[in-house]
């Protein structure tokens, strides 16, 4: 399949069927269709906090915005010197937002923006493509968040495509191919809000809801 056929509908179908898009750098004009044998995901109950990062959720002079700036995180996202976000596979994200599937979590200093995350919902799952941070820490502040805004909308998986080492400091485990398609169907038979109704969340409500501190 080359970038040319593929459409918003056809990447929620692919992600429905458990696979994601990746270039193999920002000047290939070739998008390829990812199935991992080992899926990291990052479950919902199971986020770590260390100390220094419960600090910086308390006491940090930083503002949380949803959906404020997307395109601004994608290109934050974008900017490392290696990327799989190539142009077709940036468009196809910014259409995913405008239909409503695809959000962003910011974190904002004054007017800058430092750091952020974005990922697609179907369902009750979340799938997380990439975040980015500019300042210390930007994007643990941001999954943090992110976690528990997922949690009081009622999502129950949190796709991270791979797992990392930075990713598993935070709690994110590895899983099976099986185990993971077994997670998503489950998830997509339900309903879940990236906006629940009456959700505030606080710094304090945030840091409490953490599982586990290191």
């Amino acid at each position: 399949m080359t970038d040319r056929t593929i459409t918003p509908d056809v990447l929620l179908r692919a992600y429905a069927a458990g696979i994601f898009p990746m270039a193999e750098s920002r000047d290939d004009p070739s998008i390829r269709w990812i199935d991992p044998n080992r899926r990291g995901i990052l479950p919902l109950d199971n986020f770590h906090t260390s100390r220094s990062l419960r600090h910086r959720i308390l006491h940090s002079n930083y503002t949380i915005r949803m959906d404020s700036d997307f395109s601004g995180v994608v290109q934050g996202c974008a900017e490392r010197d290696e990327t799989w976000i190539n142009g077709d596979i940036f468009s196809l994200y910014l259409a995913l937002h405008r239909a409503g599937y695809a959000h962003s979590l910011e974190v904002w200093e004054a007017d800058a923006l430092i750091g952020g995350v974005y990922g697609v919902t179907l369902g009750a799952a979340f799938f997380g493509e990439s975040m980015f941070s500019r300042r210390t820490d930007a994007s643990k502040l941001a999954l943090a968040w992110l976690v528990d805004r997922l949690r009081a909308g009622g999502f129950t998986l949190f796709d991270t495509q791979f797992l990392t080492a930075h990713l598993a400091s935070l709690g994110a485990v590895e899983i099976s191919r099986a185990d993971y398609r077994a997670r998503l169907a489950a998830a997509l038979q339900r309903t879940a809000r990236f906006d629940p109704p009456g959700y505030s969340p606080s710094a304090a409500t945030v840091s409490q809801r953490r599982i586990h501190t290191s």
